[in-house]
């Protein structure tokens, strides 16, 4: 089948520049000026549109198997192609866990057959996800293992750490790590300006950052590929800089609710402002935006965390950690940053797309050449639109950014030259 998208606008060294894309089986045939519509079986006319390579997240949480009820590998992905994501890493903490290869051989045939856009998938460091007995790591890649994780958890041991490094490192994986010291946290939930002010126990930044000083050198002893999830403090962002001037091989990702919220805009006991790491200071939120900037923090991931309503009502003190992130990141960073001229829109898309498939080695992923997969978003930059709990195709709607105004709506989501969300 070819497919033909015309008229839009792609970034060229850049700048939006009028293009068409010709799509043959799945793949980018020709993008140029005024292609011929000879022999094409759908035109899809994005006049004014910008086509973008499709996003890639490194971070979701689809909750199949064990807590349909929050979502499932089906409504995950259908977020996911909603907010122009085409590929996406399934983090481990489902039940049971993929930390034996028939486990995460019959979790990948799922994301297969019920996944509307790519779904890579996380295997658990550890047996069960808990605990210091460390999995089987060359028949968990052999399975078809993405990287090692046990997000949600902290490695508390160093020598577990330690010793998951090496065997990773043996393999050529990254170990994706949720960075946490428990012992740090004092079981609080939210930032020490917005924990005082609300009554509620304070989660210090130490918990993070002092995790994170351990595993870079832990990275530096074993050489293996270390990567940060969702850094949310300054101290953590001056870490990893000095890791990376250091020579260790650490990359790091920043959410979007991080980069876009201090601890200054919980002004209620609102849970849907509870998330792990909590959110910061104004300091921290700045640290953020410039460690992207200037190339420490390598890519923006959601941390997609989808919970039923039940699961989100009560207090802060109570309520589950987590909010969803993959049908607002592009239009909320979008409309904050590029519309306000902090980032370019060419910066956005090298860490939403490019970056990431780059920094996991995702060949066919993040980007927007001939003969390449034809995994592409089409979003309009020029329309506002209004945020809404009903267009959500998640089972979460646990975010505060709906009723937000924004530009950047997707128009279209397509997975190998396949329309998987059409609005």
């Amino acid at each position: 089948m070819k497919r033909l998208i015309a008229n839009g606008r792609i970034l060229e060294n850049g700048r939006l520049t009028d293009r068409d894309i010709l799509i043959e089986d799945g793949r980018i045939k020709k993008i140029a000026s005024n292609i011929g519509r000879n022999g094409v079986d759908d035109v899809i006319d994005a006049r004014h549109n910008f086509v973008s390579p499709g996003l890639v997240d490194v971070h979701v949480h689809y909750r199949q198997p064990g807590q349909e009820q929050k979502e499932t590998i089906k409504t995950g992905s259908m977020a996911a192609a909603h907010g122009g994501f085409t590929t996406v890493c399934a983090m481990p903490n489902v039940t049971p866990a993929p930390d034996s290869p028939a486990n995460i051989a019959q979790l990948i045939k799922l994301n297969q057959t019920d996944g509307v856009v790519h779904i890579k998938q996380y295997a658990t460091i550890t047996t069960n996800r808990g605990g210091d007995e460390l999995v089987d790591f060359p028949a968990l890649k052999k399975a078809g293992a993405f990287a090692f994780s046990n997000d949600g958890n902290g490695i508390q041991k160093s020598s577990t750490m330690y010793e998951a490094m090496q065997q990773a490192a043996k393999l050529n994986m990254a170990i994706v790590e949720h960075v946490q010291d428990d012992a740090l946290t004092y079981q609080g939930v939210l930032n020490e300006g917005a924990a005082s002010r609300l009554g509620l126990k304070e989660m210090p930044w130490v918990s993070e950052t002092a995790q994170v000083a351990r595993d870079v050198i832990l990275a530096e002893a074993t050489g293996v590929h270390y990567h940060v999830c969702h850094a949310s403090s300054r101290h953590t962002v001056a870490v990893i800089r000095a890791a990376k001037k250091a020579g260790i091989n650490v990359t790091a990702e920043v959410t979007p609710h991080h980069l876009l919220l201090s601890d200054e805009a919980i002004k209620t006991d609102d849970p849907y402002y509870k998330m792990n790491p909590p959110l910061r200071g104004e300091d921290d939120r700045q640290a953020l935006i410039e460690g992207l900037l200037d190339g420490t923090i390598d890519m923006i991931a959601t941390d997609h965390a989808p919970h039923t309503k039940v699961d989100k009502a009560g207090s802060i003190a109570t309520a589950s950690f987590g909010i969803t992130g993959s049908e607002t990141a592009f239009n909320m960073l979008y409309t904050k940053f590029v519309k306000a001229g902090i980032f370019t829109l060419a910066q956005l898309i090298n860490w939403m797309a490019i970056k990431p498939a780059a920094v996991f080695k995702m060949a066919d992923a993040g980007t927007l050449e001939t003969g390449r997969p034809a995994d592409l978003a089409i979003f309009d930059l020029d329309h506002s639109h209004q945020i809404k709990e009903s267009d959500y195709l998640s089972k979460g709607v646990n975010t505060p950014f709906t009723g937000e105004t924004v530009y950047g709506n997707t128009v279209m989501t397509l997975v190998a030259g396949k329309i998987v969300y059409k609005n």
